[in-house]
């Protein structure tokens, strides 16, 4: 953190603005530290908070309109494949579809504090088709909620933060180390986890040409499209005779597929 201080202090605002804009464009630099250097550095009198607040608010506008944008214009095909490099994108989609659909527009206030949300927000408001003014006015309220809550927290506890400074540059490449490993032990678990997903998901997968061939020779097969209604209204065609369920509904309807034939299910 004492690092992180001597640096904004002599690069200044640009640094904040980049470095915000970075993250929330999507890149892995996490601004959280930056903003609470940037207030600590604000309650010794080394930078003005009004100034870091503007520009932090600012950048994370800019590259959450840009998002927006592509949301408009791809769709769903976006949020897919900012699911498909995320760390659970199995349930990536559906999760985060799900939350954009209960709560609208109230969800940008909250967004940036919810990994995985943060940078889906911005574009699921483009494929609900929110109007330009609707996602501008609360993706702002959204980004001075979250930038106000950490330069506010770095401007209170300057003098701790910079206390607690000097212990950590002490030992500097050790909790370095640290941190990489927790990082990178917390990584392989989650691909081990999805490995094992997969596995066992394979002994009861069907390949798109095995139903096709099933199909043409007149089996008697139940299909259940299982997609999202965002990518339902997205992409409407569907299997000939497919019944459309969302996967939440799964267990409540389960009664009423037949036993006495294999039942295939499908999703995105």
């Amino acid at each position: 953190m004492n690092e992180m201080l001597q640096f904004l202090y002599r690069h200044g605002y640009s640094v904040v603005f980049v470095w915000v804009f970075a993250e929330q464009l999507g890149l892995p630099v996490p601004s959280v530290p930056l903003l609470l250097a940037a207030g600590a550095l604000s309650g010794s009198g080394r930078m003005n908070l009004l100034a870091a607040l503007v520009l932090a608010i600012s950048a994370a506008l800019l590259s959450d309109s840009i998002w927006f944008q592509l949301g408009r214009r791809k769709g769903v095909k976006i949020l897919q494949f900012l699911c498909r490099i995320s760390l659970e994108p199995d349930s990536c989609v559906r999760r985060t579809e799900g939350v954009f659909e209960k709560h609208g527009a109230k969800s940008l206030l909250i967004a940036k504090f919810v990994p995985g949300l943060n940078t889906a927000a911005p574009p699921l408001a483009g494929v609900f088709q929110m109007s330009r003014t609707r996602f501008l006015l609360f993706d702002a309220l959204g980004a001075a909620i979250w930038v106000g809550a950490f330069l506010g927290l770095g401007y209170v506890f300057a003098n701790e933060i910079e206390r607690v400074a000097g212990p950590a540059l002490r030992l500097g490449g050790g909790l370095l180390a640290i941190v990489t490993a927790a990082f990178g032990g917390y990584i392989a678990w989650k691909f081990l986890k999805r490995r094992k997903f997969i596995r066992e998901l394979r002994i009861a997968r069907i390949s798109p040409e095995e139903l096709k061939r099933k199909l043409d020779a007149g089996e008697n097969l139940v299909i259940v499209d299982l997609r999202h209604s965002l990518d339902f209204e997205a992409a409407p065609e569907t299997i000939p005779g497919a019944v459309h369920m969302d996967a939440s509904e799964l267990d409540d309807h389960a009664a009423l597929l037949p036993r006495d034939r294999d039942v295939i299910l499908y999703c995105t």
